[in-house]
């Protein structure tokens, strides 16, 4: 693996466990990571974690915990304790919540306890949507305060689009991860994303984890389609 595939985290978003397990299978090679989310969790539980996980690929597991500091820290000591190696909270949840995820990941880890990550605002959210939910400001401002909130929480870093990740890079500093979803190469629909960025526009910012779904495997042949966009991120990373 390389290490410009290791920046690269495929999302296996979907229901049905058959196509997870053999799209993590094809595409193990070609990536750093492999994001199992909400749907697929429901669906499968932590088996599917482990099933991904035994594959030899980190499993970054996508659930957004967002509840009172006692639920969080247990549901995170559950996560760790599934083999994922990289777990999101929702920032907005506040500073006891944060930091009871960190110790949750702790205590259920048998090795070394998952990376918590939290997530600050969703790619899938505009300014309007921000001006309709009363947040202040821009989405980079919140997206700054949020990811600071975060870091002085304890937890490893935060998920931000490309448009605030150097922001987040300038204030957080350089050991502060920073995952990067709606990545989409150039000509690709946005989905149901809104603050999206091409790959080479994500690795230029400050990016340390891409997250592609669709444009992967959605593609007619995902593998060639991962190899593109990796050649984009070795291009954009050389500049």
């Amino acid at each position: 693996m390389t290490s410009r595939s290791a920046q690269l985290c495929i999302a296996l978003d979907g229901s049905d466990r058959r196509w997870i397990l053999d799209t993590a299978r094809a595409l193990s090679g070609s990536a750093g990571w492999m994001k199992i989310g909400l749907e697929a969790f429901v669906a499968h539980g932590p088996r599917l974690v482990q099933g991904v996980a035994d594959l030899g690929v980190p499993v970054f597991l996508d659930l957004k915990l967002h509840d009172i500091p006692a639920t969080v820290r247990r549901a995170a000591a559950n996560v760790a304790a599934s083999g994922a190696r990289m777990v999101t909270v929702h920032a907005c949840g506040g500073r006891s919540m944060l930091e009871a995820a960190v110790e949750g990941a702790r205590e259920g880890a048998a090795q070394e306890p998952p990376r918590v990550i939290a997530v600050t605002l969703l790619t899938s959210l505009d300014q309007a949507a921000l001006d309709e939910l009363a947040l202040p400001g821009s989405a980079e401002a919140t997206v700054l305060r949020w990811a600071r909130l975060a870091e002085s929480s304890g937890v490893d870093g935060v998920v931000a689009s490309a448009r605030e990740a150097a922001a987040v890079r300038a204030g957080c500093g350089r050991d502060f991860l920073i995952v990067t979803p709606g990545v989409r190469p150039a000509g690709h629909g946005q989905d149901d994303q809104r603050r999206t960025a091409t790959p080479a526009e994500a690795v230029r910012a400050g990016a340390d984890i891409l997250v592609v779904g669709r444009p992967i495997t959605g593609a007619p042949v995902p593998l060639d389609a991962a190899r593109r966009i990796l050649e984009e991120m070795t291009r954009a990373a050389s500049e």
